[in-house]
């Protein structure tokens, strides 16, 4: 039998994108709880999107760049709130190919910006969550995994398959 809750854990599922030029990288500043903060390009997976889906159109939404992932650089579990309300974040590294100076970018989104890491370091107070720092650390030790790492199943074949077992 499956058990579904052992843990009591729902984590969000959420992506970033992690972009990195010239040794400084992308990031948002964005109003959180009245205050601002630094993240990199990243939010929810919305239901039926994949994962890759999903940091594709975060990144448009945020940053008004198209983005191209090309490599997973790790998974995250951080819980705020004393782990009550978990995070789990797919950060992929990619490279970005067009701008559209026309578009709007997401409420709350003020500006992006392109800091190194001295900068983020220097900026810590003002981290969105230890997730954007640990990402451009894992980034720089060259934490890559290919991205087929995930695969993207149809909820019926999740089903069909949990039958069988």
């Amino acid at each position: 039998m499956l058990n579904r809750d052992r843990t009591g854990l729902h984590p969000e599922l959420t992506v970033a994108a992690v972009v990195e030029q010239n040794g400084r990288y992308m990031l948002v500043e964005e109003h959180v709880s009245g205050r601002l903060v630094l993240n990199q390009p990243a939010g929810h997976v919305e239901p039926g999107e994949s994962l890759v889906d999903a940091v594709i159109r975060e990144a448009l939404e945020e940053t008004a760049w198209s983005f191209v992932p090309e490599a997973i650089v790790g998974v995250y579990l951080w819980g705020r709130d004393g782990g009550q309300n978990p995070f789990l974040r797919v950060a992929f590294a990619g490279r970005c190919i067009a701008h559209d100076s026309t578009r709007t970018l997401d409420a709350g989104i003020e500006r992006v910006v392109w800091l190194s890491r001295a900068d983020l370091l220097a900026r810590s107070a003002r981290l969105r969550s230890p997730m954007v720092l640990r990402a451009v650390d894992d980034y720089e030790r060259g934490s890559r995994y290919p991205m087929d790492l995930f695969q993207d199943l149809a909820v019926e074949q999740l089903t069909l398959r949990a039958a069988v077992l």
